[in-house]
């Protein structure tokens, strides 16, 4: 009987196995079927596909057209922005209308900022400049709205701080509101440079404009020609631009234009290239390098040296533009001595 019951459950067991080895057989007949099925049934959706579109190719992912849309969003907003710049250089400033861009009004990028240079004690050459050019409220509004172009004097304090001269300071600037004031700049010669340095990083972290310009306060500036002059070198990232010269430099101490750092350009003792001082203009890029390293950028005894020195080991463009040389007026310069 045990001989009996054994040879049962072996029977029984081998049964079992070609049972499972059936199944398993024709589960995987089931399983590859629906695959080729599957698959048949993709190639033949890509190929009425590319039959519908006419293209040929595969079809593509739900990531990738999401790029396409935005690629082509991006396009919209590039064309509505050259549009906008086209139309800037044809009148020489920025566009007088701002855009509507997704709905959103976009706010117009500043064509230049310019600051001039005064002292404590030049209110009327300040006056003639806002009869003359800059205007003041509404005029001086304008100029900002308008034509991109927003002026303010730049001026430091007394050495003695808080007296009558910083308080006439402080009340024509609550009048006028047409000042920036450097606290930490004394007004004398011997910080002139810092002055102009100081005047281009402020101006480059308060104001994200194409260019700024430094100017004095004894010059008169004709608008019109610097809109167009600067709108042919939005092109250029590190432009400095200006009346170009270079000279010799004076050792001897009581010569008007004495370098005390003299030794420091050679024993032929000639300046390197730079802007004449009345006034000169550099783009965003570099005044943001100012304001980035208005810490460690030395500073030599006269403002226009002072600045050709902060580029000359950069890649900026010199452009010699000669309606900048304010001494040769015409109809066509950006300035001229009054």
């Amino acid at each position: 009987m045990a001989r009996k019951g054994s040879s049962i459950r072996l029977s029984s067991s081998r049964i079992s196995s070609l049972l499972l080895s059936m199944f398993a057989t024709f589960a995987s007949f089931y399983v590859a079927g629906r695959l080729w099925q599957e698959s048949q049934t993709r190639v033949h959706l890509i190929k009425e596909l590319d039959r519908v579109t006419g293209q040929g190719k595969s079809a593509i992912s739900v990531d990738d057209t999401l790029k396409i849309i935005a690629c082509r969003e991006q396009k919209k907003t590039l064309a509505a922005l050259e549009m906008e710049l086209s139309a800037a250089r044809q009148e020489g400033f920025v566009s007088k209308s701002p855009k509507l861009i997704d709905g959103t009004e976009t706010k117009k990028r500043p064509l230049v900022v310019i600051g001039i240079m005064t002292s404590l004690g030049n209110k009327k050459k300040r006056d003639a400049v806002r009869q003359a050019w800059m205007g003041t409220g509404a005029s001086l509004k304008k100029l900002e709205s308008e034509k991109g172009v927003i002026a303010r004097f730049v001026i430091g304090r007394s050495a003695n701080k808080g007296d009558s001269m910083d308080k006439s300071i402080d009340a024509e600037n609550s009048q006028t509101d047409d000042f920036i004031i450097l606290d930490n700049v004394v007004e004398a010669p011997e910080e002139a440079s810092k002055k102009v340095k100081l005047f281009f990083a402020y101006a480059a972290d308060r104001w994200d404009a194409q260019f700024y310009a430094k100017a004095i306060d004894n010059i008169y500036v004709n608008i019109d020609a610097l809109g167009s002059t600067l709108a042919a070198h939005l092109e250029n990232p590190r432009a400095y631009i200006g009346c170009m010269k270079s000279g010799e430099v004076f050792s001897e101490p009581n010569h008007k234009w004495y370098e005390p750092e003299w030794w420091k350009f050679g024993d032929k003792k000639a300046y390197f290239r730079h802007a004449y001082g009345e006034m000169y203009v550099i783009t965003h890029a570099l005044a943001r390098f100012v304001s980035i390293n208005r810490d460690i950028l030395h500073s030599y005894a006269h403002d226009d040296v002072s600045t050709g020195s902060w580029f000359v080991g950069l890649d900026v463009k010199h452009v010699d533009e000669g309606k900048f040389c304010c001494s040769a007026w015409s109809s066509e310069a950006i300035c001229a001595g009054v």
